[in-house]
């Protein structure tokens, strides 16, 4: 049994898999390294900074003849960060949170293929609107940030599936092992965009402090929230919260959001206690499915891991 989906057939790959464009985490060796072992590497470009993206695109090209491509932050983006991305020829640009339609003509202009991703089911018949080529259902489960009144993504992933027909959809949240991907070729999508699973990767572009979070974390441990945004002086638009593990920040002001927000000196505390070392200068992301990680991998042969182990479970489904 080989998994060739619209995905697979779309990119040429040879996996379902996706690497999600994670901000401070999805760089060019990573990337390389998914697109590598047969999935499809995007980095992490986040607002688009030149010289991260120059820096990290060079590698990714050097890394790998195989599709790849860039993960952008929309609300955070103009049209010249779009316009910087495409000289590097990627194969694929995803766009995530925020309105995308002031950069998806640019990009299908280029030839290159068009991925939103997607929280709600509005913002799903927009990506069909502009012409996505593949669209993300982005589940609560996952980690880092995503729809604040979200739904999770068992339920989310199929739904769209069903309105956004025929185009190929990717399902995301919640999905760190095999299991998880045959679990989303059975709700009809054409693959699985997988965050956490890769940050606990030999490439991943993370200290090894987040590493070892990552594999002593548990689900339960995970909430999602707006205080670390608010006390970090983020610009994250209040329609996206962030699920991170434990924290001390989110003990103290847990349900108190407004209050931090108008607390100038407690915004300045959270900066003084990163400058002594007493909190992490970033928290860490990490979605409900943190429990199957349990150990640091090259991310190639973890992609042909996980494609191979969802496919023993369909064949084993399919012989029942």
């Amino acid at each position: 049994m080989t998994l060739s989906t619209a995905f697979t057939k779309l990119f040429g790959v040879q996996h379902p898999i996706a690497l999600a464009p994670m901000g401070g985490s999805s760089g060019g060796a990573l990337a390389a390294a998914v697109s590598r072992g047969g999935g499809l590497g995007l980095l992490g470009a986040g607002d688009g900074d030149s010289d991260w993206l120059a820096r990290e695109a060079t590698m990714v090209k050097q890394g790998t003849d195989k599709p790849w491509g860039i993960g952008f932050l929309t609300w955070a983006i103009d049209a010249d960060a779009v316009e910087r991305a495409l000289e590097y020829q990627p194969r694929a640009m995803m766009l995530s949170f925020g309105d995308p339609s002031p950069f998806t003509e640019r990009i299908r202009q280029s030839g290159t293929t068009l991925i939103i991703q997607v929280t709600d089911l509005e913002e799903a018949r927009q990506a069909v609107e502009l012409g996505a080529d593949v669209i993300v259902a982005q589940g609560t489960e996952s980690g880092g940030h995503g729809a604040r009144h979200g739904r999770s993504t068992l339920p989310f992933v199929p739904t769209v599936v069903d309105l956004v027909a025929p185009v190929p959809v990717l399902a995301a949240g919640g999905i760190a092992d095999g299991r998880g991907l045959a679990a989303a070729l059975a709700l009809g999508a054409a693959g699985a965009l997988i965050g956490t699973r890769f940050q606990a990767s030999a490439e991943a572009l993370v200290p090894p402090s987040i590493a070892t979070a990552i594999l002593e974390g548990r689900g339960q441990d995970t909430e999602r929230n707006r205080v670390l945004d608010i006390a970090r002086g983020s610009a994250w638009p209040a329609q996206y919260t962030a699920r991170t593990l434990g924290h001390r920040y989110l003990d103290q002001w847990r349900g108190r959001e407004a209050e931090l927000a108008a607390d100038v000196e407690a915004q300045r505390d959270y900066q003084d206690d990163v400058a002594r070392g007493e909190v992490p200068p970033e928290p860490v992301w990490a979605g409900e499915a943190v429990d199957l990680i349990t150990g640091l991998s090259p991310a190639a042969d973890l992609v042909s891991h996980l494609a191979a182990q969802a496919e023993d479970i369909l064949n084993r489904v399919g012989r029942h």
